[in-house]
């Protein structure tokens, strides 16, 4: 909500509030170049705050946790700022993601970081906080193509300004309304996270009643073919914009998809094939490594980097069944309990060929699949329509904002 002069004009004619530059009412300037020796950091107790930091909250109007803290020799020299300083990134990615804080302790600041040191005798600093959430920084730069915002584009910002009781008046009126949209939408995350268990829970429950039922018990290594993919290297030799190349199923040909791979981005020449591994529609792929476990039944042919694991079915198994066994937590305690109990980072063939799974019949398992399906649609539509939910709150909090700096009754 940058305001142009048409909405300040507006906002004068009806508050009489003051159009101050901002750079009036509050000293700007940049942070301190961060120190590069780790001694200086060793038992470090002065917080030093980073993008990163202030990215982690993205807004907050009480900063104080951060990631590194310096000590007496890591000081000498940089400049302290004051608790109610607001942090402001000026450079690097985070610059137009419109990340603001407030911080809730003194400390020392990133060059990355603008600081604006609001004048009290003009200005509260929550209410120069609240108003500063809604200034994209895209439209202050001089160069919206590169994320970079200089401390004269910061100092040229117009901020609408009601006298002292006034702000006090609307920073009590926005942390209500703050306050209570807050504890809705952590409601309404709680219920997107016990949305997300709802087919984790059924999983279990089916699997337990095999269990009773006796269902077969079998290795994944006795019913699947089971092989780790390779990569050909250097890559870069292999890689080709060829159309009849061979395509190179990654990880992130995965993301946009929560069962399928019907695509890749990437494509290899047929003279990579002998360092790496060929997958055919029907056949499952398993991340073995960093989201180690994640299941994906393919849809197009290609082949598979050493990141991946492959499963073909050997017997009589639908893939949506297994597709569904993979997926269960179930399954990742398999894989935790061989690997003895640690936090797996990598999944091998030979560790994956252990795990066990339960076997019903062809006509149970299409059933079961049935089952799922539909209690995978409806919790899906469930998850879409609160995500949805969130956004809104997130809108009526700009509402707010809009509202409170327009001069409108709030």
């Amino acid at each position: 909500m940058n305001l142009t002069l048409k909405n300040l004009s507006k906002i004068f004619m009806k508050t009489n509030w003051q159009i101050k530059k901002i750079s009036e009412i509050s000293e700007i300037s940049s942070g301190n170049s961060a120190p590069q020796k780790k001694d200086l950091f060793k038992d470090g107790v002065y917080p030093f705050f980073r993008t990163s930091d202030v990215g982690i909250v993205h807004l907050s109007d009480h900063l104080t946790h951060v990631r590194d803290y310096l000590n007496k020799n890591g000081i000498k020299g940089l400049k302290l700022f004051t608790k109610g300083t607001i942090l402001f990134p000026k450079s690097g990615a985070s610059t137009f993601l419109n990340h603001r804080v407030i911080m809730g302790c003194d400390g020392y600041v990133s060059s990355h970081l603008a600081t604006i040191t609001p004048n009290p005798n003009n200005v509260q600093s929550k209410y120069l906080y609240y108003f500063l959430t809604t200034v994209d920084a895209k439209e202050i730069t001089s160069n919206s193509a590169y994320p970079s915002l200089k401390i004269s584009d910061i100092s040229k910002i117009n901020v609408p300004l009601p006298p002292i009781d006034k702000q006090e008046e609307i920073i009590k009126s926005l942390d209500n309304k703050f306050d209570k949209l807050t504890k809705i939408k952590q409601l309404q995350e709680e219920s997107i996270s016990d949305t997300e268990k709802i087919l984790s829970q059924k999983l279990h429950n089916i699997f337990e009643q095999g269990k009773i039922k006796n269902w077969k018990e079998e290795a994944l290594g006795e019913i699947c073919e089971i092989a780790r993919g390779g990569s050909p290297r250097p890559i870069q030799h292999y890689l080709t914009n060829d159309v009849d190349a061979i395509n190179w199923i990654k990880i992130s040909d995965a993301t946009d998809s929560t069962k399928y791979i019907y695509k890749t981005k990437q494509k290899i020449t047929k003279e990579g094939l002998h360092k790496t591994r060929m997958v055919y529609p029907g056949d499952f792929i398993l991340t073995n490594s960093m989201s180690f476990g994640r299941p994906y039944i393919m849809k197009t042919e290609g082949a598979i980097h050493d990141g991946w694991l492959l499963l073909r079915p050997k017997k009589e198994l639908t893939e949506e069944y297994l597709y569904y066994f993979l997926s269960s937590d179930d399954i990742y305690s398999q894989f935790k309990k061989l690997a003895g109990g640690a936090v797996v980072q990598n999944l091998n063939s030979q560790l994956v060929k252990g795990v066990k799974i339960l076997i019903p019949s062809l006509a149970e398992q299409k059933e079961i699949v049935k089952e799922l399906d539909k209690l995978s649609e409806k919790i899906e539509n469930l998850k879409q329509l609160q995500k949805s939910q969130l956004e809104d709150f997130k809108k009526l909090e700009k509402a707010y904002l809009k509202e409170a700096f327009n001069g409108e009754s709030i």
